[in-house]
């Protein structure tokens, strides 16, 4: 079992910037594939980013491609999204996620979620 949990959510002005970090409390993440998938309201789960385990394929919707930026650390057991340029449309809760299968980029293709982060775009 793999306990993640979500930070770094908050309130945003449009054009700025925020960075999520997720990070396992239990078994560590090192050989899995994670990804980032976003709830907005009244909306289904939407994929945003996956890394595979060595960080070296990454994949990102063409939503939020140019804008945000997935990475990870081993060492710490985490992995992190930089979101710069936010856009009102990128409100939502932001959930970290393990891989099923590599690439995943439907809700069924993820497992031990965490509990989620809310971020939010306003002026």
């Amino acid at each position: 079992q793999v306990d993640l949990v979500e930070s770094g959510g908050g309130l945003a002005q449009p054009g700025g910037s925020l960075r999520l970090s997720c990070v396992s409390s239990g078994r560590g993440i090192g050989h899995y594939g994670m990804g980032w998938v976003r709830r907005g309201p009244g909306k289904e789960y939407e994929f945003v980013a996956s890394i595979d385990w060595r960080g070296d394929t990454l994949d990102y919707a063409d939503s939020v491609k140019g804008r945000f930026t997935v990475s990870r650390d081993n060492a710490k057991n985490a992995v992190y999204l930089q979101m710069n340029n936010l856009k009102p449309e990128d409100t939502a809760v932001y959930y970290c996620a393990v891989q099923v299968i590599p690439l995943a980029r439907t809700e069924d293709e993820y497992q031990w979620w965490g509990p989620g982060t809310q971020v939010t775009v306003s002026s």
